[in-house]
């Protein structure tokens, strides 16, 4: 039986969860991911995880943060003077927001609290800070 390792290409099916057992993607009712093993396609635990693994093999993966999204940068927080939203934007915690950076590249943040005057939003990833549980099955090789 063949066996992934790096720089094949491979698919999977997955269910990713958080320590607290709520599923924060799947691939279940889609296409299998696609990816190289070693590209950096993928988060770092998971991409490790793979070589090895044998067609219909399934396991879990614990990744800890800094091999996922990394930890949270306090520095990613930003406080912004309400007016500078939108007033047809309805602000409530955990809404996603986009903007634009200087050089065009869109940057997504979270509100995270907001008042009148002020509004807290993370440019950190979503994820950032979590540790992640993965169960995968590879579907296929090459």
């Amino acid at each position: 039986m063949s066996t992934a390792k790096t720089g094949d290409t491979v698919r999977i099916h997955y269910t990713g969860t958080l320590t607290d057992g709520s599923t924060f993607d799947s691939s279940q009712g889609r296409e299998p991911l696609e990816f190289v093993i070693g590209s950096g396609q993928i988060i770092p635990g998971l991409d490790a995880a793979m070589p090895g693994m044998e067609i219909g093999e399934t396991k879990t993966v614990n990744i800890p943060c800094t091999e996922a999204y990394g930890e949270a940068d306090p520095t990613r927080l930003q406080k912004v003077p309400r007016g500078e939203i939108p007033d047809n934007i309805p602000l409530e915690a955990g809404l996603t927001l986009q903007a634009q950076a200087p050089n065009g590249q869109i940057i997504q943040f979270t509100v995270i609290e907001f008042n009148e005057e002020i509004v807290t939003l993370d440019a950190n990833h979503p994820l950032a800070g979590k540790d992640l549980t993965f169960e995968v099955e590879l579907v296929s090789i090459g």
